[in-house]
Parts: structure tokens; sequence; C-alpha cells
């Protein structure tokens, strides 16, 4: 393990300069604009120093699995398309057909299926034929909502972290080998490049680094917890609270304010923190610890009862409700939660 974290986070740190370099030459940087927060243009590409640490990290470790080529194969389309749309701004359908094309290419060559899922109180729901459009669903979701929150320095990256490192655990505790060493193989190869995409950020990790680990992510998180219980299936869902919240918010907004779903807006919970009169770290880091007590509550449904796990949800399902009110991420006339609690205080 230390030896692990060593190499794959020295590897990283290594590359990455080098490949700020490049980008510079390339011309591959992120214009500032109305949505963005920084005011200078800043390479990008960052992606290919992860990607690159965790091939040799890969190399290194050769961990095995069925369904190993199908995801690295995977990883390597989600690279590629990731650094032509860096390069070239590619249209939202290109980048939502590869991606499903990369997801198909794990479903159906390599295998990898929810299938089921086991009752909590006993019985199963079997999924049949939608098991493969579950499946490419998911990982298509995860991937967009990686890249949705890579709006500030170090946000993706360090949020992709802790989910990386969660995985990691779990795995480890499940007696998951394969899984655990992907994601630890990740997490370093990403702790390398966060020395110098935190803010004030030297790079960005770009599309490139935003759709790559946004896909292994998604395919760790459902391969380590596939087949599970109902109350464990909502474990990965946890994992990724953040990113999947978020991006299910700006779906609502979105639908509710009549713009395309996939229209880019600057209301997203990082803009929304930024705007309430938090400086650029202090959102990041307040990010970073939501995201931390979404993983402690993933861990907490693994350990607990039924009923435990229940309890947790709902305190969990009432904090992002109070969140999503007090920081107006739909819009300001949309406060249920705050209204019932005033209508309740009201009551003689």
């Amino acid at each position: 393990m230390v030896i692990l974290a060593f190499l794959t986070t020295l590897i990283s740190l290594i590359i990455t300069p080098i490949v700020i370099k490049y980008a510079k030459k390339l011309n591959a940087t992120d214009k500032p604009n109305y949505r963005k927060v920084h005011k200078d243009p800043i390479p990008t590409l960052g992606g290919l120093a992860i990607f690159m640490s965790f091939l040799i990290g890969l190399v290194i470790l050769q961990p095995v699995s069925e369904y190993h080529l199908a995801i690295v194969i995977g990883g390597f389309i989600m690279i590629i398309l990731g650094f032509f749309d860096d390069l070239f701004d590619l249209s939202p359908k290109v980048k939502f057909l590869t991606q499903i094309l990369a997801a198909s290419l794990v479903v159906f060559w390599g295998g990898l299926q929810v299938e089921f899922i086991n009752l909590p109180f006993g019985g199963q729901i079997e999924f049949g034929f939608l098991s493969s459009v579950i499946t490419i669903i998911w990982i298509a979701g995860v991937t967009n909502a990686i890249n949705f929150i890579d709006g500030l320095d170090g946000l993706a990256a360090g949020v992709s972290s802790i989910a990386l490192m969660t995985i990691a655990v779990m795995a480890i505790i499940m007696g998951n080998v394969y899984v655990a060493t992907m994601a630890l193989i990740l997490f370093f190869s990403t702790m390398g490049f966060l020395r110098y995409n935190f803010n004030p950020a030297k790079i960005f990790m770009g599309d490139t680094g935003a759709l790559f680990l946004g896909f292994m992510i998604s395919v760790l998180a459902l391969l380590g917890f596939k087949n599970v219980t109902i109350i464990s299936f909502i474990i990965p869902i946890f994992i990724l609270g953040v990113p999947i919240s978020d991006t299910l918010i700006a779906m609502v907004r979105r639908y509710i304010n009549k713009q395309p779903l996939s229209s880019p807006d600057s209301s997203h919970l990082h803009h929304r923190l930024v705007k309430f009169g938090l400086t650029h770290k202090q959102t990041v880091l307040f990010i970073y610890a939501l995201s931390a007590m979404f993983s402690l509550a993933a861990i907490l449904f693994s350990m607990t009862t039924v009923w435990g796990s229940i309890l947790i949800f709902t305190i969990a399902m009432l904090a992002v409700q109070a969140l999503i009110e007090n920081l107006e991420l739909i819009n300001s006339e949309y406060k249920p939660l705050t209204n019932l609690l005033k209508g309740m205080r009201q009551k003689p």
C-alpha cells in the first residue's frame, strides 16, 4: 500500500507539469466566461496526467478481473472523447453517444450488469431485459455528474478522490481485491494531480479527466456493490451524493425554467455557494466536507440494520432538501420544507 501510494503519486506529480507545458503549446486552455470564476486562461488536459499515472499503476500491480479489459478500453475511449472535446468543444450529442458506446462496451462485451436486487424484508426484484439499460444509464449518468461539478479549482478531483477512497475502503471490507486495487491506483493518481489543481490551479483536468474519472468511478461503484440488498444498493448513490444530487437538481431546475436539460447554467451548488459569500477555497472545502459526510453515511449503511439505514437515509434527504432551499438551488420560491416548518410553528 505504501509503495503504491508513493509510486503513483510521484508519477502523477512528475507527469502533470509536462502536461501543463504541452497543453500550453497546443493552446488547450480553459477561457474565462460568465459561468466560470477564473479570470485568466488555464491549461487543461490534466486528465492525461491522471490517466498515464493510472496506466503505470496498472502495469505495476496488474489487477485481474473478467471485466478488466472492457473497463480499461472504456476508460481509454472516455480519455479520447475528453481530449477532443477540450480541444474542439464537441457537441453534447457526440459526447453523449460516445459515453453510451463506452458504457455499452462494459455491459455487452465485458458482461457487467445489475441483474437484480434483494429486498431487505425478503424477496427479489429482477430487472430482466432492463438490466442492460439500467447499467448503461448509471454509467452515463455518473460520468456526466462528475463532469458537471468540475467548476472550481480542485473540486472534481477532490470529490472524486473522496469517492474513490470510500469505494476502496468498502471493497477492502467486502474482500473485493480488484475493486480496491483499481480504486486506490486511481485515488493516488488523482491526488498527485490535485497538487497542481487545487486553488490557485495551474492546470484543469478538463473533460479529459472529468469524463474518465466519472466513467471509472461509476463502473467501480457498480462492480463493488451490484446484486446486493436494496438498502446497500443505495451505497454507491450515497458515495456519489454530491455530484448525483447536483445533477438531479440541475435537471429539475432546467425543467421548471423551461430550459433544455443539457443547457449549462450558473446555478450549480458551487456557483450558489460562491454567490452566497463563500470564497473559492471555502466553497471547495465545504463541498469536500459534504462529500465526506455522504461517504460516512455510505459506510454506516453497510454496518447498521435496515431501520438504521432508513433513518440515515431520511436524515440525509432532509439535509439535502434544507440545502436546496437555503441556497435556492431550484428557485427562490421552492421552499416546501421551510414552509412546512413555518406552518407547524404557527399552529396553536
